[in-house]
Order: C-alpha cells, then structure tokens, then sequence
C-alpha cells in the first residue's frame, strides 16, 4: 500500500479525519509523552553515565580510551535488542491493541533502569557485574524497542489529520525533556565529592526513574483503544483480511516504504547520538572541560531543540513533511564542519551555541518532521510495526553505534573529527535521498 492510499482512506474516513475531542487528547497525549519521557530518561542516562562512570566502574582494568569505547559498547548493546522487541511488542499492539503493548513496554524499561541502578560494580563481583549490566541493557532495549513507536503510532490515530505533525512532534519533543531530566540528574549528583559520587550518587538518577515509571503505568491503565484501530479490525473482520503476522503483511506490502522509512532517520539518529551522548564525553574527555560545563551545555541545547522541535512540527503541517525532514538533514550535513569548529574553541559558550544551533534548528527539524512522516507511511493494520521496524532496525546500524563510531573515529584522527564529521554528511545524505524517494513514491501511486 502506498503513502498515497493511506492518506486517501484517513481522509475518507470521518472518524479519522476529526480526531478524538480534545480533553480525550489530552489524555492520550499525556500518556504517551509519559512513557516516552521514561525511555529516553533511561537510554540518554545510561549514555551519560557511559562516559563518566560506566567505563571506570565495570572496565576498571582496561586503559581510559578503551574502557570509553567499551563503555559506548553497552550502550550499542541495548540496540541490538531493539528490533526484536519492536518487532514483538509491535505485533501484540498491531494484532491485541496499542494499549496492552504500551503498558508491557513501559513494565520492561522500569524494570531494567531499577534494575541498572542496583547492579553491583566490577569492584562487587568481577566479571559477573560486567556480564549483568549487557543482560540489563539487552532487556532495557527489548522494551524500549516499541516504545516511542508506540506513543507515535497511538496519538497519530487519535489526531486530526492535519494536525498530526504537530501532535506527533510532541512525542519526540518530549525525548528532549527526557534528556534534559537525565542530563540535570547527573549534573546534580556531580557536584557531589568524587568519591560519593561514584560510590553511590551515580545510581540516584537510575533510581529516582520509578517515579516516572509509576506515573506512566497508572496514565496508560486508564487508556481506550484508538477508533482508527478499532475501525480498522471492523473492516478486517468483515473483509476476512486480517494478517495474523503483521511484519509478513509488511514486508509483502510495502517494502519501499519500509526501505524509506529505515534510512530516512540514518542522519537524525547519528546527529541526535552525537549531540545527546558523545558530545560530553568529547568536551570532558578530549578538549578537557569539566563535566559540569559538558552537562551543562548539553542541557541548553537539549532545552533548545525541546522548544524548536514542535515549532517544526507545526510547519509540516503547514508545508509537508518532506520539505520539513529534506531542511533538516541539509542543515545537519552542513552544519558538521562548523559544529566543530565552536566545540574545539575551548570557549563553553561557543560550544553551547554550536550545540544549540544543530540540536535547535537541524536536529529539531528532523525531530518535529518524522513521527508525520513514518505515521503516513504505512497503513492502520500494521502501521505500529512499520513504524517499529523503521526505527529500531535504524538505531542498531546508526543511533547505538554512532557513540562508540564516533569515539573510534576522533581515535583514528589523531583527535581530530574529520572522519567523524563526514560520517556524519554521509548520514544526512542518506536521510535526504529516502525522503525524497518516499515522496518519488506518493508521485507514483
């Protein structure tokens, strides 16, 4: 099925194109920006702790270079489980509900961010604590592999139409409020002596994630199913059409809309990684700042792409998605150089400028543009798996590895970031030909 022929049943489709009322809205909006905010709280937390406490606590017999790159190895490792739990939570919200599946997927985060946040050190129990922290992140990863697809894929049914980019840029704004609270959790708990703060002020942050789980879980209890959704299984049923495997309906159905919605975010995931967790382990580590100042700059900038990112959105619904998403990674490409240029001035004003012009304008743009984009993509049967696949199968060739590319990169460099800056335009490249194609596509049908 083509971008097209979803876009011609929403429209036809009255219940679809008016959306729920507004304080049914509300409702859902807060509910999917709850568990959102949990899983990039916990994914952006664990990426600051990778840099400064990971790689000393649980690779203590390891040089400080390779215990960093081991460290960002964990991080990937969460990625590598993404896609299968996509995948699977996917098919129980595409083929049992959206609801069930994001109750069962914010269980799994919770569980794991505690579980991280209790894990004894390489100093406890060896090589025991390294081999736990990888089976966390791999549960970690499972859960978090259909969460903000999830959140995209419920509000996008509940919305009016034309109003989708700016609803569904909310979810991804909401990762930046996330990164923000895992960011100032750390910076707090950093201003403790260095002894308490590895001791145990680093496991605070991990632990105070109950709270949000808590709150998330009781929000989505009291959640209804989306009447696209619940159209969409009265017309299976009476059709005799219904797929008991969503991901084959996918794959028979629209592989180039797949194909497209995979490298669509290949520049957006390796910037966004970039910025939200090499950049500080870049200021402190390579150019020699203090932690403060790195944490400190990465909140700015995160503050400034949570407030462009839905402003960005708006225009999509304004001007399109493709031309929203083809500014973004155009930006992000050129930007690279001089992004570069204001990290090494050793000034950590220009530094936060550098960060806030790519996190604001190029990365918010990207950010507000695809939840419309990869909701658009597929068709209600198997739109939470398309949307799944698209990004989880992303995230384990371009987000979780881009920290540890990155750091290898700079290695090779001399401490230079000239390859890594062009790994980066070669991204935003790969992100601008998919948008184009996906548009190439709608032309087409």
């Amino acid at each position: 099925m083509s971008v097209t022929d979803v876009e011609k049943d929403s429209v036809l489709d009255p219940s679809v194109e008016q959306g729920a009322n507004k304080k049914t809205i509300r409702k859902v909006m807060f509910a999917s920006v709850s568990g959102t905010i949990i899983e990039w709280y916990d994914y952006s937390l664990y990426g600051a702790a990778a840099g400064l406490v990971i790689n000393k606590l649980y690779f203590p017999n390891l040089s400080p270079a390779i215990a960093t790159m081991a460290a960002f190895l964990t991080f990937a490792v969460g990625f590598i489980s993404r896609p299968l739990g996509g995948v699977i939570i996917a098919h129980i919200g595409d083929r049992y509900g959206r609801k069930p599946a994001l109750i069962f997927a914010v269980v799994l985060m919770g569980a794991a961010t505690l579980a991280l946040g209790l894990l004894p050190t390489y100093y406890h129990i060896g090589i025991w604590a390294t081999v736990a922290l990888v089976v966390i992140r791999l549960v970690q990863g499972f859960g978090s592999g259909a969460e903000l697809a999830g959140a995209q894929t419920f509000v996008a049914e509940y919305v009016p139409r034309k109003q989708r980019g700016f609803y569904t840029s909310l979810i991804n704004a909401s990762t930046g409020v996330a990164i923000l609270l895992s960011t100032l959790a750390f910076f707090l708990v950093s201003q403790l002596p260095d002894e308490a703060f590895m001791s145990w002020g680093w496991r605070v942050p991990f632990l105070f994630s109950i709270v949000l789980f808590i709150v998330a879980i009781y929000i989505r209890k009291h959640l209804d199913e989306t009447p696209e959704y619940v159209k969409s299984l009265e017309k299976a049923e009476q059709n005799k059409k219904a797929s008991a495997v969503p991901v084959k309906a996918l794959l028979l159905n629209s592989p180039k809309n797949l194909v497209c919605g995979f490298f669509s975010l290949a520049g957006h995931q390796a910037n966004g990684y970039l910025l939200s967790v090499f950049s500080i382990s870049y200021l402190t580590n390579t150019l020699g700042m203090a932690k403060s100042e790195g944490l400190m700059a990465l909140m700015v900038a995160v503050t400034v792409n949570t407030i462009m990112t839905p402003i960005m959105g708006k225009m999509t619904d304004k001007f399109g998605t493709t031309a929203v998403f083809s500014f973004g990674a155009i930006f992000l490409g050129a930007f690279a150089f001089p992004l570069f240029w204001f990290l090494q001035s050793g000034s950590i004003v220009l530094a936060t400028i550098g960060m806030c012009i790519a996190y604001g304008i190029g990365h918010g743009a990207t950010s507000g543009a695809q939840g419309a984009f990869l909701a658009n993509l597929f068709p209600t049967q198997y739109r939470y798996t398309g949307i799944a696949l698209s990004r989880e199968l992303n995230s384990v060739i371009f987000a979780g590895s881009t920290p540890v590319i990155a750091a290898a990169l700079v290695a090779l460099g001399d401490g230079q970031p000239t390859y890594l800056i062009y790994y980066l335009i070669f991204c935003c490249l790969l992100t601008l030909l998919a948008v184009q194609m996906a548009k190439g596509l709608e032309e087409h049908h």
